[in-house]
């Protein structure tokens, strides 16, 4: 008969335990300092309020854009753009909202409905114009899903001319992202 070998703790064991217990805690600590986007009074996944639908057409809203704010933005930081595209809008296809870039690194938050910061430029939205436009979903469809995005870029504010699509600019932040970031927003009507 056999008998167990004893427990001891020490050596490649204790190292082993150790370090696994370091890894589970590492990624926490790491997120506290990820690179976050929110919007005041609002959760991921939580509702616009009608004041941000769209003024146009029959959509009855006041056409504010929400407050936005980042933090943790990644060290070489020179500028950040903030888009907001409806993945479910135009059928399946996609409809741009918002586009906002050459935002400076000094920049933080977005205030509802407020003036863009000096110097940032707009991109193209779904009306062909630059600025907020606010959702106007169908009305009986399910509520829109309205990904709100900030991208922290290594571009200086000017890097970029005003007018860009969606498409332009995705292309042009190509290699240039350090660090992005969403939420979710929905609308129906």
């Amino acid at each position: 008969m056999t008998r167990p070998t004893p427990f001891r703790f020490g050596g490649r064991a204790a190292l082993a335990g150790l370090v696994a217990i370091c890894m589970l805690y590492l990624p926490t600590a790491r997120a506290a300092d990820a690179f976050v986007l929110a919007s005041p009074g609002l959760t991921d996944g939580a509702t616009l309020n009608a004041r941000h639908a769209a003024s146009a057409r029959d959509c009855g809203g006041g056409n504010v854009s929400p407050a936005l704010q980042w933090r943790h933005a990644p060290a070489g930081t020179r500028s950040f753009a903030v888009t907001i595209f409806d993945p479910d809008g135009a059928k399946g296809l996609g409809v741009v909202h918002w586009m906002q870039y050459g935002i400076p690194a000094s920049v933080d938050s977005l205030a509802e409905g407020g003036a863009m910061p000096a110097g940032s430029v707009g991109g193209v939205n779904r009306t062909g114009h630059t600025g907020y436009f606010g959702p106007c979903p169908p009305v009986g469809d399910i509520a829109h899903h309205y990904v709100v995005q900030a991208y922290a870029l290594d571009l200086a504010p000017d890097a970029l001319p005003a007018g860009l699509t969606r498409d332009a600019l995705l292309v042009a932040l190509k290699d240039h992202v350090l660090a992005a970031t969403s939420i979710v927003l929905r609308y129906a009507r």
